[in-house]
């Protein structure tokens, strides 16, 4: 699948943005998206009340918890304008600032040196094939002495399947495969792109970034609603977090 068909399938997901937005936006009224081993690294970051730069920003929901945390303004990047729509209502409806563009990542379309803080994630690093100048565009946005926060999905969870007896492999995908084709919600036919752990911590070393924390959990960041996968119940690791800071 090519980009274009990448897009029009990530459209099509985005809509569930809109479907479900009074559902969203009470979330996001009442509650932080933001899980644990996130804020326990963002909070010292957050209490300098940073500009953050949140590259491929989805439904919004993270922004808003962001500037609950501390943040100064939250800047979305989403090349799905059914999803930016969508965050920057909720985000006006709770007088919030965050503010959005419609834009692919990398080549952001923001000056140089404009954030403190780019926070990403949560099945964002999947849409992209060259993490190298993905890096190396976050860098760019970057004040000397900003942050790369990450919280994905591990490169390992494509290879886990959703048996609910006991965790198994996927006989028909490998680690060290380049891509495969998303057969499940969201992005049911599109092709995801992989890279090993060491591959992007690779690529951010590359950009000039130092590497300042990484850890891998068991806890998945997204679950399907009603399924109780047995690769999710802590022998497997399904997310990572990653910091970097830009030298000063």
């Amino acid at each position: 699948m090519n980009r274009v068909e990448n897009r029009n399938a990530w459209e099509a997901a985005s809509k569930k943005h809109v479907h479900e937005y009074r559902e969203l936006l009470e979330q996001a009224r009442n509650s932080s998206s933001l899980v644990a081993c996130e804020l326990e690294l963002l909070r010292p970051l957050l209490a300098s009340r940073p500009v953050v730069v949140h590259l491929q920003s989805g439904h919004g929901l993270d922004d808003i918890a962001l500037v609950a945390e501390g943040a100064r303004s939250v800047v979305g990047v989403d090349f799905s304008s059914v999803a930016t729509l969508a965050a920057q209502r909720r985000a006006d409806e709770l007088g919030v600032d965050c503010r959005y563009v419609v834009a692919a990542v990398p080549g952001v379309p923001l000056r140089d040196g404009c954030t403190d803080l780019v926070y990403t994630g949560k099945g964002a690093l999947i849409w992209l094939r060259d993490l190298e100048v993905w890096a190396a565009d976050v860098a760019r946005l970057l004040r000397p002495g900003g942050h790369l926060f990450v919280h994905e999905g591990h490169p390992m969870v494509p290879l886990w399947t959703w048996d609910e007896d006991e965790p198994r492999i996927r006989p028909d995908r490998g680690y060290f495969e380049r891509s495969h084709v998303n057969d499940t919600f969201p992005g049911n036919g599109a092709v995801e792109w992989q890279a090993t752990l060491a591959e992007i911590i690779t690529a951010v070393l590359g950009a000039g970034l130092e590497l300042r924390h990484v850890a891998e959990h068991p806890e998945p960041f997204w679950k399907w609603d009603g399924l109780d996968a047995a690769a999710w119940r802590g022998q497997l690791p399904n997310t990572f977090t990653l910091l970097a800071r830009k030298r000063s």
